[in-house]
């Protein structure tokens, strides 16, 4: 087992600039896990890939990326559950990093979402407590929303791709088209 070590989720390169400062200034050795099968379509995932890339690059950070786009398991979770869309994608994407840090020895894993003032804390601190009692390894809550701004400052020079919407097709559907 690695000490003090946590692997964070990271769903975009503009949260995971900060979340990944914060910890290791925490005293963590930081690693990061791309999995979100939620991001659509297929060409905007790719793009924050890449952005993620080009920032685990610049931040000496090791990216840890899973195979394929598993855009099927991800509509399987959601199909039918629209209105708690975020409970069923936040359980796929934790339970990945729980599993893939409990595999590799980390102590503790995290999520970069906790870093948006757009996504729903209370429900990510339950989830992540539940699958951190479930495969026996640390879930790290800490409310880091008040440096969002900090973290999209951080990336600013850097070029990367911005995203416009959260990831998954109804959040685009809800930040374009309702809009209308």
């Amino acid at each position: 087992m690695k000490a003090n070590s946590v692997l964070v989720h990271c769903c975009c390169a503009h949260c995971a600039a900060y979340t990944v400062d914060y910890w290791r200034q925490q005293g963590y050795e930081v690693s990061a896990l791309w999995y979100n099968p939620n991001i659509h379509p297929y060409m905007e995932h790719q793009h924050r890939l890449e952005a993620m890339k080009s920032l685990a690059q610049e931040v000496n950070l090791p990216l840890i990326t899973t195979e394929g786009y598993d855009i099927v398991d991800y509509f399987r979770q959601v199909a039918g559950h629209e209105p708690q869309r975020c409970q069923y994608c936040f359980r796929l994407r934790l339970l990945k990093t729980a599993e893939t840090a409990h595999q590799r020895g980390f102590n503790a894993f995290t999520t970069s979402l906790l870093i948006s003032p757009h996504q729903k804390h209370d429900l990510l601190r339950e989830i992540g407590n539940k699958i951190s009692k479930e495969r026996g390894i640390d879930f790290l809550y800490t409310d880091l929303r008040k440096r969002y701004s900090d973290s999209r400052h951080m990336t600013k020079g850097l070029n990367l791709y911005r995203q416009q919407y959260c990831g998954c097709v109804y959040s685009e559907w809800e930040r374009y088209a309702k809009r209308d």
